[in-house]
């Protein structure tokens, strides 16, 4: 089947599932105040870390008595701060079932080498069962799957009244999905994602009772001074109100604040989340008219509506082995790119072969509608090359 090629591009094709799109309508304008060249510790500096720590607040609606802090190493290093300050005090259940979370798992298994930790698997494309959760046990899990395109619905699978600390590490998910700090006690993203921000910097907020375990137990094992939330068995309240671990960069703090701004200007959290609902609709549409892809995650209730993770489900491309179906996604994703249709949109590393387009807030719903067209092109392209070579 022959296709012509579309007339019309993407205004944008950045559909990178991270670093993600920058919000419409940026340019590094938006970075003119940044104080640079000024310390971070300096009233300015201070003031705009703290503009940053009270947007987050405003925005995400993060309980009052719940601390938020920046620290280094984007949200791997807020993640892994966590463990490894947190974790030992009672046994864990790792709940992983994409790429992200079973990094998480390889951290507390190999590198803590915690005795009472236990692994709640799911393969790419599915929820392990949550009801086999021991709440009564720490848990880490991620809410959206990045490289599978799975979620969890909602928090409803959490009780009140869990004697363990659950951590979520909630990159994908913050500021596009509804997250319930009810049950969280500690949730983790970086700015490159949802908002469209720059690299290297961590979000990192705290529940009470996540502070008052900080408070009270002390690891078995050393930490270094990058990870280190107390001093003399005390919350080092400073990183929670602008006074970082280490230096930020202000460039990238005054970029992401001016993300939060753009966010508050369409509508806060519920603009956020309309805007990501409607161009995962538009995907799904298109995903549920086509006879070449589907979706990576089974239930519909579970698909992220920010990481769209899809499988080439054609026939004949399906009939090949793993290997040569690789081959042929990072060819139709190479494609795209050449012809300036789509950036980035390959499966990640360690998925299964296919496509991840993000979809995320800052991506603009006509973009993806430019982009569908384009799909099908690449498809068609791809598979006339495969037979003819074959």
């Amino acid at each position: 089947m022959t296709i012509s090629k579309p007339g019309l591009r993407p205004a944008s094709p950045n559909f990178s599932s991270g670093p993600c799109a920058k919000r419409p309508g940026w340019s590094p304008q938006a970075l003119a105040n940044a104080p640079l060249g000024r310390s971070h510790r300096a009233k300015v500096g201070k003031a705009r870390l703290e503009r940053a720590i009270d947007l987050t607040r405003e925005i995400l609606n993060v309980p009052a008595d719940y601390r938020i802090g920046i620290v280094p190493a984007s949200d791997t290093g807020a993640v892994e701060m966590a463990m490894w300050s947190l974790l030992g005090e009672r046994g864990v259940d790792m709940v992983a079932w994409e790429s992200f979370g079973a990094g998480w798992v390889t951290d507390v298994v190999k590198q803590l080498k915690l005795a009472d930790a236990r692994t709640i698997e799911a393969p790419y494309g599915g929820l392990p069962d949550l009801s086999t959760i021991d709440f009564d046990r720490d848990v880490v899990f991620t809410w959206n799957g990045t490289t599978s395109g799975v979620r969890v619905p909602n928090g409803d699978f959490i009780p009140s009244d869990r004697k363990g600390l659950t951590i979520c590490d909630a990159t994908s998910a913050a500021f596009a999905q509804r997250l319930d700090f009810a049950k969280l006690d500690v949730v983790t993203f970086s700015w490159q994602k949802v908002l469209g921000g720059e690299g290297a910097h961590g979000m990192l907020i705290l529940s009470p009772r996540a502070v008052e375990r900080l408070e009270t137990y002390k690891p078995a094992w050393p930490l270094p001074k990058i990870f280190r939330l107390t001093s003399g068995g005390k919350l080092i309240e400073g990183i929670f109100k602008g006074e970082t671990i280490n230096t930020p960069s202000m460039l990238c703090v005054e970029d992401y604040i001016d993300a939060l701004e753009w966010a508050k200007s369409v509508g806060g959290l519920d603009g956020l989340v309309a805007r990501a609902d409607a161009n995962f609709a538009v995907l799904d549409r298109f995903v549920k008219a086509s006879s070449w892809l589907g979706h990576l995650a089974v239930d519909p209730a579970t698909r992220s509506n920010t990481s769209v993770c899809l499988s080439i489900v054609d026939p004949d491309i399906a009939a090949l082995d793993e290997d040569a179906q690789a081959v042929f996604a990072k060819n139709l994703a190479a494609l795209l790119e050449k012809e300036g249709a789509a950036y980035d949109i390959g499966a990640y590393r360690d998925a299964p072969p296919g496509l991840r387009i993000w979809a995320g807030a800052t991506v603009e719903t006509h973009d993806l509608e430019a982009l569908l067209p384009w799909l099908d092109w690449a498809f068609a392209t791809q598979k006339a090359a495969l037979k003819a070579a074959a």
